[in-house]
C-alpha cells in the first residue's frame, strides 16, 4: 500500500493543476445538486417495531380523521401580570389570533381554548392546538412562517405569546459558536508549523473536503430522511478529520524538506508514509461508523453513514488534493514565517524536545504512570454508573427559544407533566363490551400513583377503539415518568384477561422512552462488535498480539470516562452553567452508541500514528525502551496539535444553543482530549515500557497467515519503485 500511494502522492504532486479542478469542478457539481434537490432535514427519531410506533400507526389507520395522522403544534398565549386571559379584550385578541391561524397553508383545524377547557386554573395561561393535514415533514417554511406571524395582533393587546410542537421545529442554524474552534484550529497549525502558508494548507483542504461531503449530504436529502442533528454531525466529523489527516501528512513533508529532500519526492513519500497511516485510520472510523447499521435503528443507520461518507472524503483529499497543494507550495513550503517562533522551530529540531524529556520520564516510572492514569479515569468513570438515556425535548432547548418559553409557561401553567402527556390506546376489535372495556381501563390506570389526570376514553366511529389521555404528575424526562409507562403496560395482562382489550402506549413520551430502551439494548453488541474489530484491524497493523489487547482496553477506559463526564455534566448539573447547560436530564439516547463509534475510530488514529513508530524503531532494532522514547518523539507532536484540533472543533459546538448538539460536542471534545493525552501519551507509552519485547509477539503461524499491510510505509525503505512517466500514476512492480 505505501508503495501505491508514494507513487499516487507524486502523480498528484505533477498534475496539480488537474487534481485542483477535479475538485473545484467536484464541490461545484454537488454544491448544484443540493441547491436544486435538498429539503430541509427534520425526520423524526423512531424505530419501527416498538409498541409506541405500533400504537401509532394504529391510530393513524382507526381515526383517519384525527390528529394522529398529521403534525401538530401549540400557541400559548399569557396574560400580563395581574390580568387574565378571560378578559374580554385579551380574549379578543386570541380569537382573532385563532381565525389568523386557521387561514394559514396546510392548516387542517385549529381548537378554541375557550370551548376546550385549555385555561389554567388561575386562567394566567391558554394554548390552542394547531392540526396539520401533511405530516410534519410536509410543512413548508412559508407555513411555519404564517404560523408564527399570527402572535403580532395579540402581543400589541399585552399578551405574551409562544410556540411548541414539532411543527414549529426547524434545522438549527449553525451559529458562530462553531467558528471559535476553527479560529483556535489555525492558532495551533501556526504554532506547529511556524508558517502561515504551511498552516493554511491542511485548514484549506479540509474546508474543501467538508462543503463537497456535505452538499452530496444534502443533495441526498431529496430521497433520503435526515434528522436535524446528522447535517452537523457530518460537518463537526468531516472538518475534525479533514483537518487532523492533512496534517499528518504535512508534518511528515516538513520533516523530509528539513533534511533535503526534493519537494516532489517528499510529497510522494509523506502520502505513502503517513498517508498509509491516514487511510487505515480512516478506513477504522469508517467501518465503526458503517457498523451502526447492525444495530438495526434507521435514523442512527443514516447519521453512522453520512458520518463514515464525510471521513470518506476527508481520506480522498488527503491522498489527492494536499499533495496537489504541496506542488503549488514546491520547495517554500515555509514560506510567510510566524514571527516569534522561528527559536521554537529549531528547538523542535533536536531530540531533547519537550515530548522526549517526558517519554523519557514515563519510561523511568511506568508503574506510577499507569496506576496514576488507570486510577485518575476510573473516577471521572464513577457517575457512569447512574447514566440514564432519553431524548431530547423542548425543555431542552435555549431559554431564548419560542419553544422552550412556550414549555414552561404550560408547565407552569398546566403541571410539568402536562409537556410529556401519555397516550393509551385501548383496542377493543375483540372484546364482547366495547364500552364496559374502556370505562374499566380508565379505571385502573386512574388507580396508578404519578398520574395528575386522565381523560375519559374518546372512541373511534366504529366503536373498537378508544384513546385515553394521561398527564402524569412529574416531566417528561423525570424517572417517575418511565416507571409510569412501565406501571400502565403491566395493566395489560389483567384487562386482557377481564375484558378480552388490548393496552398500548405512545405518544412522544412514550416513544421516548421505547426507543431509550431499545438503544440501551443494543449497546453491548455494537460495543462487541467495534472492540472485535479494533483487535482485529490492530493486530493485522501492528504485528502483534499485546499492542491490539491494550490498545482496546485504553480505550474502553476512555470511553468510561467520557460517559462518567457526561452524565456529571448534562444529568447531575456539574459544572452546567459554565458550559451553558440550561437543563439537565438523561443523555441522548443515541449517543453512548454514536460515541463508541466514533471515539473508536479517533482513538484508532492516534494509538497509528504513535505506535506505528516505535514499532518502526524496534524494527531497525532499537532497544524497546528507546524505541518508544524515538517513536514517542516523532509522533507526539503530531499526535498532540491533532488531538487540540480536533478538541477545539468539537468542543466549538459546545458554544451553541442546541442541547442535542452541545451535549455531542462535548462528548467528543472531553473523549478525544483524555484519549489523546491521557491514555495514548501516558499508559501507552508506560504499558509499551513494561512489555518490552514481548509488545511485539505474534505466533509464526499468525505471521504467516495475515497480510502485509505496510502502515509504516517500510517497503519505501526496503525497495525501489518502478520508473514511470512523470504525469501518470504506475503501480510498483513486484
Amino acid at each position: 500500500m505505501a508503495a501505491f500511494l508514494n507513487r499516487l502522492g507524486r502523480w498528484a504532486f505533477h498534475r496539480r493543476k488537474t487534481v485542483l479542478a477535479a475538485w473545484v469542478l467536484t464541490l461545484a457539481v454537488l454544491g448544484g445538486l443540493a441547491g436544486a434537490f435538498s429539503r430541509s432535514a427534520d425526520a423524526q427519531l423512531t424505530i419501527p417495531g416498538v409498541e409506541s410506533v405500533t400504537a401509532l400507526e394504529t391510530l393513524q389507520e382507526r381515526f383517519p380523521g384525527g390528529a394522529a395522522g398529521g403534525a401538530s403544534a401549540r400557541i400559548v398565549f399569557a396574560a400580563p401580570e395581574g390580568s387574565s386571559v378571560t378578559d374580554p379584550e385579551l380574549a379578543a385578541a386570541i380569537q382573532a389570533s385563532l381565525a389568523e391561524a386557521a387561514d394559514a397553508e396546510q392548516v387542517a383545524a385549529v381548537s378554541d381554548p375557550f370551548q376546550t377547557q385549555a385555561v389554567s386554573p388561575d386562567e394566567s395561561i391558554a394554548y390552542a392546538t394547531v392540526t396539520y393535514d401533511v405530516q410534519v415533514d410536509g410543512i413548508t417554511d412559508d407555513a411555519r412562517a404564517q404560523l408564527l406571524a399570527v402572535a403580532e395582533d395579540a402581543e400589541d393587546a399585552g399578551l405574551q405569546v409562544e410556540f411548541g410542537g414539532e411543527a414549529t421545529q426547524a434545522v438549527p442554524a449553525q451559529g458562530a459558536a462553531e467558528a471559535i474552534g476553527v479560529l483556535v484550529a489555525v492558532v495551533v497549525l501556526a504554532v506547529t508549523f511556524g508558517s502561515m502558508l504551511a498552516a493554511g494548507l491542511p485548514l484549506l483542504t479540509a474546508l474543501i473536503g467538508v462543503g463537497a461531503g456535505m452538499a452530496g449530504v444534502l443533495a441526498l436529502s431529496s430521497v433520503v430522511d435526515l434528522t436535524a442533528t446528522t447535517p452537523t454531525l457530518g460537518l463537526m466529523i468531516g472538518l475534525a478529520v479533514g483537518i487532523d489527516y492533512a496534517l499528518f501528512i504535512c508534518v511528515r513533508h516538513k520533516e523530509q524538506l528539513a533534511v533535503g529532500m526534493d519537494a516532489r519526492e517528499s510529497a510522494g513519500r509523506a502520502v505513502g508514509t503517513a498517508g498509509s497511516a491516514v487511510v487505515f485510520a480512516g478506513l477504522t472510523v469508517m467501518i465503526a461508523l458503517a457498523g451502526l447499521t447492525v444495530v438495526g435503528i434507521p435514523f442512527l443507520t443514516t447519521m453512522g453513514l453520512v458520518a463514515a461518507g464525510m471521513v470518506g472524503v476527508a481520506v480522498l483529499v488527503a491522498l489527492t488534493l494536499v499533495p496537489a497543494l504541496l506542488g503549488f507550495a514546491g520547495n517554500r513550503f515555509d514560506r510567510w514565517k510566524v514571527p516569534g517562533l522561528r527559536r521554537r522551530q529549531a528547538a523542535l529540531a533536536t531530540e531533547e524536545s519537550v515530548g522526549t524529556r517526558w517519554a523519557r520520564s514515563v519510561t523511568r516510572r511506568p508503574v506510577a504512570v499507569l496506576l496514576a492514569g488507570v486510577l485518575g479515569l476510573g473516577v471521572i468513570a464513577l457517575p457512569a454508573l447512574d447514566l440514564r438515556l432519553g431524548l431530547p425535548s423542548e425543555g431542552d432547548l435555549g431559554e431564548e427559544t419560542t419553544q422552550r418559553q412556550a414549555y414552561d409557561l404550560l408547565a407552569e401553567g398546566f403541571g410539568p407533566g402536562f409537556n410529556g402527556p401519555l397516550t393509551v390506546l385501548v383496542d377493543a376489535a375483540d372484546a364482547p363490551d366495547s364500552e364496559a372495556a374502556f370505562t374499566e381501563t380508565v379505571a385502573a390506570i386512574g388507580d396508578l400513583d404519578g398520574i395528575a389526570a386522565v381523560t375519559p376514553a374518546i372512541p373511534n366511529e366504529d366503536g373498537d377503539t378508544a384513546i385515553v389521555s394521561v398527564v402524569p404528575s412529574a416531566g417528561p424526562a423525570d424517572a417517575s415518568t418511565e416507571d409510569l409507562v412501565n406501571d400502565i403496560r403491566d395493566l395489560r395482562p389483567g384487562l386482557v384477561e377481564s375484558t378480552g382489550s388490548e393496552l398500548a402506549v405512545t405518544g412522544n413520551t412514550a416513544l421516548g422512552i421505547d426507543i431509550s430502551e431499545k438503544l440501551g439494548a443494543a449497546l453491548p453488541l455494537f460495543l462487541g462488535v467495534v472492540v472485535g474489530l479494533a483487535f482485529l484491524l490492530l493486530m493485522l497493523a501492528f504485528r502483534s498480539i499485546l499492542v491490539p489487547i491494550k490498545a482496546v482496553l485504553g480505550f474502553l477506559l476512555s470511553l468510561a470516562a467520557t460517559f462518567g463526564a457526561l452524565v456529571a455534566v448534562f444529568q447531575w448539573g456539574w459544572l452546567a452553567d459554565l458550559l451553558g447547560v440550561e437543563q439537565t436530564g438523561p443523555v441522548l439516547s443515541f449517543l453512548p452508541i454514536l460515541l463508541i463509534g466514533l471515539l473508536f475510530g479517533l482513538a484508532m488514529d492516534y494509538e497509528v500514528f504513535l505506535v506505528s513508530r516505535m514499532r518502526e524503531e524496534h524494527v531497525h532494532g532499537a532497544e524497546p525502551r528507546e524505541a518508544v522514547i524515538a517513536g514517542f518523539r516523532h509522533g507526539a507532536r503530531v499526535v498532540t496539535a491533532a488531538a487540540l484540533i480536533m478538541g477545539s472543533v468539537f468542543g466549538g459546538f459546545i458554544l451553541g444553543h442546541d442541547a442535542t448538539i452541545k451535549s455531542i460536542g462535548f462528548a467528543l471534545a472531553f473523549g478525544v482530549l483524555v484519549d489523546a493525552f491521557i491514555v495514548r501519551m501516558a499508559i501507552v507509552p508506560a504499558v509499551m515500557t513494561l512489555l518490552g519485547k514481548a509488545a511485539w509477539y505474534l505466533p509464526r503461524w499468525l505471521d504467516r497467515a495475515l497480510p502485509d499491510v505496510d502502515i509504516e510505509g517500510s517497503a519505501l525503505e526496503r525497495s525501489e519503485l518502478a520508473p514511470g512517466p512523470e504525469d501518470e500514476l504506475v503501480l510498483p512492480r513486484r
